[in-house]
This record gives C-alpha cells, sequence and structure tokens, in this order.
C-alpha cells in the first residue's frame, strides 16, 4: 500500500513514478506529446492542491488517472479539439509522433507496482488508432482508453468520470462502434508483433539508402501502390505511388543539399530522422521525422512531421559532416 505523502518534495518523488503512464494516457486523450506535457504538469499540480481529498492510500494511482482525464476532458472542451470526419491525418493538425524509448519508460513498473503492458500496447499506440479515436466525443474516448486499453472494470471508469457504469456502458458501446467502422479486423492485423519486425527494419534501412543517396527509382520501389504521404500539420495529402514517384524525383534534383537519414521508432512503428546540409554549410541540421507504416512488405503510408521533437526522440539536432 502506497503512503500518501505530506510534503512536495515527498509527493513529487511518489507521483514521479506515474508520470510517464500519465503522458501516454494524455497523449491518447489528445494526440499530441507536447500538449500531453503540458496536462501531465496540470494534473501534478491538480493531484498537490487537492491531496486532501484523497481518500485511501492505495487510491493513489486511480486518483491520478482521475485527474489527468478530467484535465484532457477540459482540454478538449476548451479547445473544441475534435474532428467531425477523418480522411487522412491532415485533418489532424496537432497530431505528433511518441517516441518508442519513452514508451518503454511507461512499460516499466515502479517498485512494487504490476507492470502496465497494456499502456503501451501497439494496437493502442499507433497512429491510426489515435487518429479514429479523435473522432470520439470526448467521454466515449476516455471511456474506451480506461476500459479498453487500459482494461479498468467500468465500475472504476464510471467514478472516473463521475457518471454511472449504464452510461459508462452505453459510451463503451458508440464508441466500438466508431472503432469497428474506421478500423476494420483486417486492418488489425498489422498489429500484431508488439514492435517492429526484421522485415520492417529492412525496410527502414532500404529507405534510409535510397534517401542518402538521392536515388528516387529505389525510393520508389518500397512504396505500396496505394501510399499516402501526409505532412502534419501541413495540409498536403499525396495518394498513390504513380502521382508520388515525380514528388520523389524532383525533390532529390532539386539541390536542397545533402541528406543524413538516422533510424528510430515511434508509435511502435519503424521511423527516420532526417537532417539537411544545405549547399554551402558543413553541417546537417535537424528537418524531419518520418513515421513509415508497413504492409504486406512494402510502405503504405509515410506520415512526415518537423523537427519540433528531436530531444524527446533522443536525437542531436545538429551532425558533424
Amino acid at each position: 500500500m502506497t503512503s500518501v505523502p505530506h510534503t512536495e518534495a515527498e509527493f513529487a518523488a511518489l507521483a514521479e513514478r506515474h508520470r510517464r503512464e500519465l503522458h501516454v494516457h494524455c497523449y491518447r486523450m489528445l494526440g499530441s506529446f507536447e500538449e500531453a506535457e503540458d496536462l501531465v504538469q496540470e494534473t501534478l499540480l491538480r493531484a498537490w492542491r487537492g491531496r486532501d481529498a484523497l481518500e485511501r492510500d492505495d487510491w493513489f494511482r486511480a486518483w491520478l488517472y482521475k485527474i489527468a482525464t478530467n484535465a484532457c476532458l477540459d482540454a478538449i472542451k476548451r479547445d473544441n479539439r475534435r474532428v467531425p470526419s477523418l480522411g487522412s491525418f491532415r485533418d489532424l493538425p496537432w497530431l505528433q509522433p511518441y517516441p518508442d524509448r519513452l514508451l518503454e519508460e511507461a512499460e516499466a513498473a515502479p517498485p512494487g507496482d504490476e507492470p502496465h503492458a497494456a499502456v503501451i500496447g501497439r494496437e493502442t499506440i499507433e497512429l491510426a488508432f489515435l487518429a479514429v479515436i479523435q473522432l470520439l466525443p470526448p467521454r466515449q474516448r476516455a471511456a474506451l482508453i480506461l476500459c479498453d486499453v487500459l482494461d479498468w472494470p467500468a465500475r472504476e471508469a464510471a467514478e472516473v468520470l463521475e457518471i454511472g457504469v449504464a452510461a459508462v456502458n452505453s459510451a463503451l458501446q458508440r464508441a466500438r462502434a466508431t472503432l469497428r467502422e474506421q478500423l476494420p479486423a483486417e486492418r488489425r492485423e498489422d498489429w500484431i508483433a508488439p514492435q517492429a519486425t526484421d522485415a520492417e527494419r529492412e525496410l527502414l534501412e532500404r529507405f534510409i539508402d535510397s534517401h542518402e543517396r538521392g536515388d528516387a527509382e529505389a525510393a520508389v520501389a518500397l512504396l505500396a501502390d496505394d501510399i499516402r504521404i501526409t505532412m502534419p500539420p501541413q495540409p498536403y495529402l499525396y495518394e498513390g505511388r504513380d502521382a508520388i514517384a515525380p514528388l520523389l524525383q524532383r525533390a532529390f534534383e532539386s539541390g536542397m543539399g545533402d541528406w543524413r537519414l538516422v533510424p528510430t521508432h515511434a508509435n511502435r512503428m519503424p521511423a527516420a530522422a532526417s537532417y539537411l546540409r544545405a549547399p554551402g554549410e558543413t553541417e546537417f541540421r535537424a528537418f524531419k521525422i518520418d513515421v513509415l507504416r508497413v504492409h504486406d512488405g512494402k510502405i503504405a503510408e509515410i506520415t512526415t512531421f518537423g523537427a519540433t521533437l528531436f530531444e524527446a526522440f533522443r536525437l542531436e539536432r545538429v551532425l558533424a559532416a
């Protein structure tokens, strides 16, 4: 049983054990890494100020989740953060990737606690899942995450959301129906492996090699016929290998400079961090992160993000030539 701390230092030490899993929870709710950071800070501040309301010592983790969930619901309502329809990731300009190295931190159980494998399950951390649940009304989204992702009983979710068990079950039914419609069963077959497979890693190596060499033909050969490329927060959408091939060719021939790519992983998917050395410069500078969805041995989707989160991925912002 956890003892509720009385000093701010004791509270901070105890709460720190749950920081990463709370961050993943807020990230699922909003789809934004940076906004999740802000909401975790708000959660811990609310918890410290309201610590006298904690009735039992062993409720500490659930109590933090309740505060975090309500902070997310407040943020969604405040920012009107919900999409009426979802054609592609360009409809979610706030979408950001989540570094796998931090997911591993969330998976590691604090001393004396149970492992939190459900926190980082691949099916519920990939970009497609995160995007689809943004379609859900806030309480449906929260009920789905608490019950179907974290495996909480409906009774506990009802306490967090301050609604009845029947209301939670009703919200779950509607949320699950949306997921079945937007993420059919055959799509979920991509998520059987908890981490990137050897085939995905090999494909990532070829992706990196072709881009560093500026070989458009080799890069296009890696793509599925129905490849899709989006670049949140930019509203761009490119679909189909035939449409993307000339874009790649022009990009490689544009004279922007030389590229260096570093392998990484985001949302349990292979990714590549790109650095550009512009003409006349001596260093490679952080430029973008490409997250790859692989299906049937081909790259089925590329989601390109800017360089904002390089530090979170533990990537240098500048590489020497």
